[in-house]
């Protein structure tokens, strides 16, 4: 076989449209275009989304949502526990899990979830746990330290005091 031998599956390619080229294309007098009206005259096509002047679904509907282009969608990373399992580490933390690449570089986070199995002794350091993993991990021995995160008060506001109000003796004159 040569190169000037090759030609496409047979069917697999097919003439493009000639329209306006006599009745028998199939495609001849109005050329697909139909009888009269705006689509029918050269130019005649409104921007995407017109309805003839009346006010177009897009402006009908209320706006709703926002997405925050800061937000990372996926910031935190799920790590199983038999993957813990596989790394060499005892003392885990994300530098750990980046460094032996069980997560992304750019995760921010990482949860551990029960799947699998874990028989070593670990220590997890600001890592999140879930209630499966947590059991099975502190059951292997190994142990989660995590910081809680300083709770903030919020300012109640107070309440302006009410007018002293005339005493029962005193007449509004």
């Amino acid at each position: 076989m040569k190169l000037n031998e090759l030609k496409p599956a047979p069917g697999s390619k097919s003439d493009r449209h000639r329209v306006g080229r006599g009745v028998a294309s199939g495609w001849g007098k109005t050329a697909g275009r139909g009888h009269k009206g705006q689509r029918a005259r050269s130019g005649g096509f409104h921007k995407v989304g017109f309805e003839g002047g009346q006010m177009p679904l897009h402006r009908r509907l209320p706006k709703r949502g926002f997405t925050s282009p800061a937000q990372k969608v996926d910031a935190t990373a799920e790590v199983r526990t038999s993957e813990l399992e596989g790394m060499t580490a005892t003392d885990i933390d994300l530098a750990a899990l980046k460094a032996e690449k069980v997560v992304p570089q750019a995760a921010l986070a990482a949860k551990v979830i029960l799947s699998g199995e874990l028989k070593r002794k670990i220590t997890l350091k600001e890592i999140r746990v879930s209630k499966g993993a947590r059991a099975l991990i502190e059951k292997a021995g190994g142990k989660i330290e995590l910081t809680e995160k300083p709770v903030v008060e919020q300012k109640k506001k107070e309440k302006k005091a009410k007018k002293p109000e005339a005493a029962e003796g005193e007449q509004k004159a």
